[in-house]
């Protein structure tokens, strides 16, 4: 039977970006963004010149983030427009505790890390997503201007184009986007955000607001005059397999039944996502926490979940919350993946199988 290979890509952290707001916003307010924009591009104001700060981004953050701020996509988004989405109490705290594959630092002294969120929350010219990373020329001053803040807020998530990236779906066939004309009902998701799919809520002016619709709205307009009418995976097209099969290889042979529980971790996982996005999480689990037990050379075990790990250094939070982290050269250490279950089973699955699978999870809401 055919082998079914599938290779899924991870990115850290999950911004998750809708926008729009009501297109009632005055011309003169349309202006009045394409014109700043232009004005803040031409004479580069706004651009961090504190040197404490700038050094010490240099040392901690650029090696992940970028040396302007600009990120590295998909693994680390870009910081500008931090201070759109986090206040400085919060961003404080991330540095010191870390998340997920970041690391923290704690000791991060207070003069040293004031500098370093002065420079984080200053504002840099949209001209600095120049250098073709942005999508096609747009038509307007204002569509300029939310393309620039798209790619500062948004492209992390959505793609550079909006039309989809590593986490978050494609924009331009987002029923929201679609059906909502004036912006009043996506304006309202913008502001307040999705906790539930871990998108933060923005503090964009009504303005900026503005002009992110105009992007958004042009990229859907190219997007739909582009040939051929698919750009994707429709749910349809995953609802050919059998429920009953898929059940008995849940629980028989493909082992899913070991880890997994329809009523509990699973229950309602179909509501929770739909298609193409919740095969991902059935081939390739995002965001599933690996643990490591780490034994010193006292003899004394560590245990907790990873925070980090490569050839130098292993590092991991314990139950209390703390970042602990060890040479590798100097301790002997076991990590515990659960996802390591899942790529082992790839070259297991026959196209039935995956099929199957599917459509016993889509059973589950």
């Amino acid at each position: 039977m055919k082998k079914f290979r599938v290779v899924i890509s991870i990115a850290a952290v999950a911004l998750v970006v809708f926008l729009s707001e009501s297109a009632n916003g005055s011309i003169d307010a349309a202006a009045q963004v394409a014109s700043s924009g232009a004005e803040t591009a031409q004479h580069g104001v706004g651009q961090p010149t504190d040197k404490a700060g700038a050094a010490a981004y240099a040392k901690h953050c650029a090696v992940c983030h970028g040396d302007q701020r600009e990120g590295n996509l998909p693994a680390f988004p870009p910081l500008m427009g931090i201070k759109r989405r986090m206040t400085n109490d919060k961003i404080a705290d991330l540095i010191h505790k870390g998340k997920d594959r970041m690391p923290g630092f704690p000791n991060l002294k207070d003069g040293e890390l004031e500098a370093l969120l002065t420079y984080l929350t200053t504002d840099a010219p949209p001209s600095s997503f120049a250098n073709g990373n942005a999508p096609a020329a747009h038509a307007s001053g204002l569509e300029e201007a939310g393309g620039a803040l798209f790619q500062q807020n948004c492209a992390f998530c959505h793609g550079r184009d909006a039309m989809g990236g590593e986490t978050g779906p494609d924009l331009t066939r987002s029923k929201l986007v679609l059906a909502d004309k004036n912006g009043e009902e996506i304006s309202k998701v913008v502001r307040e955000g999705r906790p539930d799919n871990k998108m933060p809520a923005f503090n964009f002016s009504s303005q900026e607001l503005l002009s992110l619709v105009a992007f958004i709205h042009e990229r859907v307009k190219t997007a739909s005059s582009g040939k051929g009418g698919r750009r994707g995976v429709d749910v349809a097209d995953l609802q050919t397999g059998n429920v009953d099969a898929g059940k008995q290889y849940f629980n028989g042979a493909g082992g899913c039944s070991k880890c997994h529980s329809p009523t509990g971790d699973l229950a309602g996982i179909a509501k929770r996502f739909q298609g193409l996005q919740l095969e991902e999480r059935m081939l390739y689990p995002r965001g599933a926490k690996s643990t490591v037990s780490v034994t010193l050379p006292t003899g004394m075990k560590v245990e907790g979940t990873l925070a980090y790990l490569d050839e130098f250094t292993v590092a991991l939070r314990d139950a209390d919350g703390s970042y602990r982290s060890w040479a590798t050269n100097r301790v002997k250490y076991k990590v515990n993946s659960p996802v390591d279950a899942h790529i082992e089973q790839f070259p297991k699955y026959t196209d039935d199988d995956i099929h199957n699978l599917m459509a016993y999870l889509q059973t589950l809401r």
